[in-house]
């Protein structure tokens, strides 16, 4: 139980940063992102980023930007 614990705490926390930046490898692109916990944020939506390389989480407003 404790290490389940701490593997929760490294994971980053939910909805901290208003931009973030991924990459093609990361496809398809979903807020809350994978290394975050989700238990304390919204329902995962994915973001359709690939037409005009910038989308915006209808939850919580967090812009995702295509870098390459």
């Amino acid at each position: 139980m404790a290490a389940a614990t701490a593997a929760a705490f490294a994971k980053a926390m939910p909805n901290t940063h208003r931009v973030y930046e991924v990459k093609r490898a990361d496809l398809p692109v979903s807020c809350p992102l994978p290394d975050m916990m989700v238990w304390n944020s919204h329902p995962k939506v994915y973001l359709p980023i690939e037409a005009t390389g910038k989308a915006k989480c209808p939850y919580c407003g967090a812009d995702y930007v295509l870098v390459d």
